[in-house]
């Protein structure tokens, strides 16, 4: 089942279960995927759909910091719920370990020798690791790796 399907479905059981946040929030994930393929006029696939998705999860991060700050803090509770929502159509998310040993093999493969290669490296591991890991984190340690070396 496409990812794009699961949503769906979940669409509907939340209609039915009158969960009223679950609906609104998979609701919003479908108008932002039809959206994009109105844009674009094509149909997207599972990793397009996850692109959509880590950029929602992006906003919502960025929405709870601005609210935070502004005291807001029954509109942090809302972003929460939503981002909790929008990571359940993720998938399992890289260990460390794994997130470090993707950066090592990476380096390897493209033979990067300082910060200026943080383009390539990040090249080869973005497409392994999307949707599975935090790209800003990512690129923050690659950084720090090539930076280091």
């Amino acid at each position: 089942m496409s990812l794009k399907a699961r949503i769906t479905d979940d669409m509907k059981t939340a209609m039915r279960s009158g969960e009223r946040e679950r609906l609104s929030a998979v609701r919003m994930i479908l108008a932002a995927v039809k959206q994009r393929e109105v844009d674009e006029r094509i149909t997207l696939d599972d990793a397009q759909v996850l692109a959509v998705l880590e950029k929602m999860i992006k906003q919502r991060r960025e929405s709870i910091s601005q609210f935070e700050s502004g005291g807001r803090a029954d509109l942090v509770a809302k972003e929460t719920a939503e981002l909790e929502i929008l990571k359940s159509y993720l998938p399992d998310q890289l260990s460390d370990a794994e997130i470090a040993s993707l950066i090592d093999e990476a380096i390897r493969s493209t033979g990067a020798a300082s910060i200026k290669d943080m383009g390539k490296v990040m090249g080869v591991v973005k497409p392994k690791a999307q949707g599975r890991a935090d790209m800003g984190a990512l690129s923050a340690r690659i950084k720090e790796r090539l930076a280091g070396r």
